[in-house]
């Protein structure tokens, strides 16, 4: 079982294809971005929802709006997307066995249960190291192993479909193609 839900991987994904080749951003609709990826539209605008109340994401007006980003690239870390999409997660839920041992006969000694629990405390480190790693990537460092992965051609072929449904958006009798942006409850 996963700590973190699809919903934070289809997020950071949409939010690397909202940063643009160079590092400068770009703007989407949610029905683009689930296009382009193959993810439900439906579940991904309720990610933006918590995306734009998160202040990672703002909605662009009129026909060709949909998203952007709603600061720098190198100032959204993964940790706030995680924490805005998911909220805040514990790790792990300490349940104070460390009383219930059988020998203690229901009543444990003073120092069984003295201080802080050990595992209690070791998975809280754990937990710290795994937001600080996240806090410590920002999305513009994974859109650039990203860029550096994909051959040359894709950043441009990414642009040019953006683009083109961009495009598409404005020309007479696109109002099926009206971008989905409302964030709304």
């Amino acid at each position: 079982m996963s700590l973190y839900s699809a919903g934070v991987e289809y997020g950071i994904h949409c939010l690397i294809f909202l940063v643009g080749n160079g590092g400068d951003t770009r703007e989407a609709s949610v029905r683009d971005l689930a296009e382009l990826q193959g993810v439900p539209l439906d579940y991904l605008a309720k990610i933006f929802t918590k995306l734009a109340k998160g202040k990672l994401v703002v909605a662009t007006e009129g026909m060709r709006g949909g998203f952007k980003l709603a600061r720098p690239a190198d100032e959204i870390t993964l940790l706030d997307i995680v924490n805005a999409i998911d909220g805040r997660k514990s790790i792990f839920d300490c349940r104070e066995i460390r009383g219930r041992c059988a020998l203690f006969d229901g009543s444990p000694p003073d120092w069984a249960l003295d201080g802080p629990c050990s595992v209690h405390g070791a998975m809280m480190v754990a937990q710290k190291r795994m937001e600080e790693a996240l806090a410590q990537q920002t999305i513009l460092d994974l859109a650039r192993r990203v860029g550096r992965k994909a051959p040359a051609e894709f950043g441009a072929k990414i642009e040019t479909w953006m683009n083109d449904r961009r495009e598409k958006k404005s020309a007479p009798g696109a109002d099926s193609l009206i971008p989905v942006t409302d964030v709304g409850d």
